[in-house]
């Protein structure tokens, strides 16, 4: 039962009305695997150690860029596809002159 005062009416919730959907980021970048060796390697100089006391550091930070990437992920094809789908989803628009 409602509120006295209040209406029994049923008010039907608006929704802004959108020109495109599209989802922002679907597929997540990974972190840069030689991130590890060149943040041991700027600290071992930030520390002030001798060239030869960060050697192992540079080695490392050098086989890591110097290694072959891996194979390039495929994009995700999902934006393409609501954008291909949208129309028939939300309906005919009205045209603005």
């Amino acid at each position: 039962m409602p509120p006295k005062g209040s209406s029994t009416a049923i008010n039907p919730i608006r929704l802004q009305t959108v020109s495109r959907i599209k989802i922002r980021h679907p597929d997540k970048a990974e972190p840069n695997p030689c991130l590890g060796p060149m943040s041991a390697m700027l600290n071992c100089w930030a520390a002030g150690a001798a060239s030869g006391d960060c050697g192992h550091l540079e080695k490392a930070l050098r086989d890591c860029v110097d290694a072959p990437k891996g194979p390039k992920k495929d994009k995700s094809p999902i934006n393409h596809h609501l954008a291909r789908l949208f129309p028939n989803i939300a309906g005919p628009r009205k045209r603005r002159t």
